[in-house]
């Protein structure tokens, strides 16, 4: 068992869930709206889960870039409070701007603040396209973070125009890369990552031989067999390799 991942009795530990946005030019259109329409129905879900949890209480985070970085809210949020503002698509993709900013709020003295303590967050990063900055030096900054790296991370690639090494460098692993081809499995891989994420993050560590070894193991191997073996993800791409990926289709907007 981890550091992050003791267990009080009560009161209970928080779980911050991190939806982290590309809003750059290229998502004009049915991506950034059928990523605003995922999230914003998906948090019911997510204060469900929190609601029912005796162990710990799931707070929200919402950042986004573009030529900057802003957050939705200056604090993480309960799920139920958490009004989920139309996000708008325009400028750059400045990635390594986001991971900085991330960086400084995965602190004791920022968003991990909980005096009860936390347990490790998830973070689910959305993109369609390739960082317009150096994001390496940030992205490294990022790794060394400890909330960082015991954190589930999982990485949607919004097309296939999308940087699956950058986002696998994210994640950590390819396993946690998913790449979609149109809106209706954007929206339904928004709704199953965050659900399955929220889950996982938000429990003690399974235990047993057969355990995986991580919670971001996990989460990573739920998610690639669900979405190998469901009907609902059909065309959904697990991993780097997209030698043989379906054709995008996003309307107009492309």
């Amino acid at each position: 068992m981890g550091a992050f991942d003791e267990v009080d009795a009560t009161p209970r530990r928080t779980m911050v869930l991190f939806f982290i946005v590309d809003t750059s030019g290229s998502m004009k259109g049915e991506k950034i709206e059928s990523v605003n329409t995922a999230v914003r129905e998906v948090l019911p879900y997510i204060d469900d889960i929190s609601s029912s949890n005796p162990d710990a209480q799931i707070k929200v985070a919402a950042l986004e870039f573009s030529s900057g970085c802003e957050w939705m809210y200056p604090q993480p949020v309960d799920p139920g409070d958490f009004s989920w503002r139309d996000l708008e698509a325009g400028g750059l993709t400045a990635f390594g701007d986001a991971c900085n900013e991330l960086n400084v709020k995965l602190s004791k003295k920022a968003f991990m603040q909980e005096a009860v303590g936390s347990y490790a967050p998830a973070f689910i990063l959305m993109s369609d396209g390739e960082p317009t900055d150096d994001y390496k030096h940030g992205l490294e900054k990022l790794k060394g973070n400890p909330w960082f790296r015991a954190g589930i991370k999982v990485a949607i690639a919004i097309g296939n125009e999308a940087n699956q090494e950058m986002l696998a460098e994210f994640t950590n692993t390819s396993e946690a890369v998913l790449t979609v081809h149109n809106k209706e499995q954007l929206k339904s891989i928004i709704r199953f990552v965050s659900v399955t994420s929220s889950q996982v993050a938000s429990s003690s560590s399974s235990v047993g031989s057969d355990a995986p070894a991580t919670k971001q193991q996990e989460v990573a191997e739920k998610i690639a067999e669900t979405v190998k073996n469901s009907d609902t993800f059909e065309g959904v791409d697990v991993g780097t390799d997209t030698s043989s990926a379906a054709e995008d289709d996003w309307g107009s907007w492309g």
